[in-house]
């Protein structure tokens, strides 16, 4: 498990280190979206991810890795809207964003340990194709429950739709790495 939290916090200090600079860049403009267009900017840079898969072929030249570190940003700005009414203030300070940021990630590490306490860490068996597509599954699932108003019956919410987006894009960037080293 130690080895795991380590390999985690490395993905998403590279990552937090991303939105960091992109708040220098741009402030928090992102603030102004709803949690719905964050769920299809998810959803298009996932399906971009399994097309790359498929294809085994980018034009654009961005390749996988930097999708699912987009998917990890998005996952937790969408948390950070979730949480926030989107009629606030969207001009945030850079320290601010940052916080709200950490504490998502905060929470979300925490979820993964306990989840991977019971699931005895087997998404290292799994395969990059399969976070891709279960990262998928959500959205659809949270674009479901977005179209019900965020009612759902037995389901799980929006929010940890989000938080298991991130943590499977996690594993996926942790599965990569380790085949590039291998």
């Amino acid at each position: 498990m130690e080895k795991t939290i380590a390999q985690y916090n490395q993905i998403i200090s590279h990552c937090r280190e991303l939105f960091l600079k992109k708040t220098q860049d741009y402030g928090t403009a992102w603030r102004i979206l709803r949690t719905s267009s964050l769920t299809d900017q998810i959803f298009i840079k996932a399906q971009r991810i399994r097309t790359l898969e498929e294809l085994k072929e980018s034009k654009v030249g961005e390749g996988i890795h930097d999708e699912f570190v987009g998917i990890i940003n998005y996952s937790i700005m969408a948390l950070i809207q979730l949480e926030s009414k989107s009629d606030e203030n969207t001009d945030w300070s850079v320290d601010q964003a940052i916080q709200a940021y950490q504490k998502h990630v905060d929470f979300t590490l925490s979820l993964m340990m306990k989840k991977n306490h019971d699931y005895g860490e087997a998404w290292r068996d799994m395969r990059v194709s399969s976070f891709t597509d279960l990262i998928l599954m959500k959205l659809l699932r949270i674009k479901q429950i977005e179209d019900n108003a965020g009612k759902t019956i037995v389901s799980e919410g929006i929010e940890s739709g989000y938080q298991d987006i991130l943590n499977y894009a996690v594993f996926a960037l942790i599965q990569m790495s380790e085949q590039t080293q291998a």
